[in-house]
């Protein structure tokens, strides 16, 4: 039998649809699946692409199966079962093969695994892939973390599979060991603030305005046309529009309001604030879900405060909706800027040199937090480098057009007692980033009055202490 040109462990939802991608784009791939009756049954359903597609029956059967040098990308849930496979491949591998951990890994994870795999022959690949069961089958983008030889070596495969902007390839090198994976992290981060910023505004359309489903659908379907056009409002009208087959009802009014999450997010603060970065956006998008999480509290609550009333959205209903519009493009803005500078100051600390304008690029066609600005932030950092992407002269236009609206939405939204928490952390962060002179001197003042801290003055340098004493 024909050699396959890769394999994959994990015939889960991403890992089959991933290997259907590959056989699909001409490559032969071979598969394997804890439970092994399960590649027999996956190339039998995959109709006539299974010429393309190797079941094994075990681990040493796929590597058997494969050209050497092989690559063989691993599909299982993050974390003890990807080291799991890990060692079970070290037994059956051989020198120059590469193992490539294609999902939603922990980057600390992945540089103790690249490390622990040098020297032994084998090389370890940190490959991010986003873009969703959809993405998977018919095209990704790809963030890849690595040697740079090794992603030459399987190139070809992940251009092939990856989605396309413009006929560009949506998949990247982007610097050693974790690189690929952190930017995937971050990647989910301003996912999550995307996400919930969308939600805010529908809140503010449903409870300050008195919409219905549809009718909110409809404004998200036609914000899509414009500034905001991009995945995330696409699938958002669509969900506002669509129906509950059982009772009839909009589906979001039957879905209960607890989000969850897999980590990702958490993981992205946490780096944040360990590089000393402020992304606020994205702290305040993850602590909403845990706040959603607690139902039977917030129920209890309402009880103890009463309901909020219902409307507290008044004035010209059009410029109202304009004003809407413009504060998610500023919370949008600030989001990403936060994340970009997260990357940047990653990269600094971890030597990655993560090309900031490429990331932009992959990002433009198959994740999910595609939109039709990340063009103009390529641009913004092919230009030159900027300290933020609120410092690049398109963006600085673009904010300067939308945060006044941004103020107005979160004024209106605590008058009426709407929470927006990732919008106000957007207008806070984008009001602190551009003041000046700002209050922490006080802090410094605190920090030396109760532990001799010191501080800086504006007229001489070196450290100094106040008159406490005195």
């Amino acid at each position: 039998m024909e050699k396959a040109e890769i394999g994959l462990i994990g015939l889960g939802v991403m890992g089959s649809n991933l290997a259907l991608n590959i056989a699909e784009k001409g490559h032969r791939i071979a598969v394997f699946n804890r439970t092994t009756a399960r590649p027999h049954e996956f190339a039998a359903e995959a109709g006539p692409l299974s010429d393309m597609i190797v079941p094994c029956d075990s681990i040493e059967a796929l590597a058997e199966a494969i050209q050497p040098p092989r690559p063989v990308i691993i599909m299982t849930q993050a974390g003890k079962p990807v080291d799991e496979q890990i060692a079970l491949l070290r037994g059956v591998l051989s020198e120059n093969d590469i193992v490539i951990d294609a999902g939603n890994a922990n980057f600390h994870d992945t540089m103790r695994r690249f490390h622990e795999l040098e020297g032994t022959g084998l090389t370890f690949i940190g490959m991010g892939v986003s873009g969703g069961e959809e993405g998977a089958r018919h095209g990704p983008s790809i963030m890849v973390g690595g040697t740079e030889d090794s992603y030459k070596r399987i190139e070809k495969v992940l251009l092939d599979i990856s989605a396309k902007y413009q006929d560009e390839p949506c998949a990247a090198w982007l610097g050693p060991n974790g690189a690929g994976h952190f930017v995937k992290t971050v990647h989910n981060g301003i996912e999550y603030a995307d996400m919930q910023m969308i939600a805010e505004i529908y809140g503010a359309l449903r409870d300050g305005l008195g919409m219905a489903p549809k009718e909110i659908g409809k404004i998200f379907a036609g914000w899509n046309e414009g500034r905001l056009n991009s995945y995330l409002i696409e699938i958002t009208a669509a969900v506002l529009a669509a129906d509950d087959e059982k009772t009839g009802k909009p589906i979001v009014e039957v879905i209960l309001d607890r989000a969850g999450q897999k980590g990702t997010g958490k993981w992205s603060v946490i780096e944040a604030q360990t590089l000393g970065v402020p992304a606020t956006a994205i702290e305040a998008a993850v602590a909403a879900r845990v706040l959603s999480s607690l139902k039977d509290e917030r129920l209890a609550a309402e009880d103890v405060y009463g309901a909020r009333p219902a409307g507290g959205f008044g004035g010209d209903r059009e410029k109202l909706l304009a004003d809407l519009e413009l504060a998610l493009f500023a919370g949008k803005i600030a989001a990403y800027a936060q994340g970009f500078a997260v990357m940047d100051a990653a990269s600094r600390e971890f030597s990655w040199n993560i090309p900031l304008p490429m990331v932009a690029k992959i990002w433009r066609a198959g994740c999910i937090i595609r939109s039709q600005f990340l063009g103009t932030l390529a641009e913004a950092f092919s230009a030159g480098k900027v300290a933020n992407l609120l410092m690049a002269p398109a963006f600085v236009t673009m904010m300067r057009e939308a945060h006044p609206a941004l103020r107005r939405i979160v004024a209106q939204a605590a008058e009426a007692g709407l929470p927006v928490p990732a919008l106000s952390s957007a207008l806070a962060y984008f009001d602190s980033y551009r003041q000046g002179r700002g209050t922490s001197n006080l802090i410094q003042a605190q920090r030396d009055f109760f532990g001799a801290h010191g501080f800086e003055r504006i007229d001489e340098p070196g450290a100094h202490h106040g008159p406490w004493g005195l």
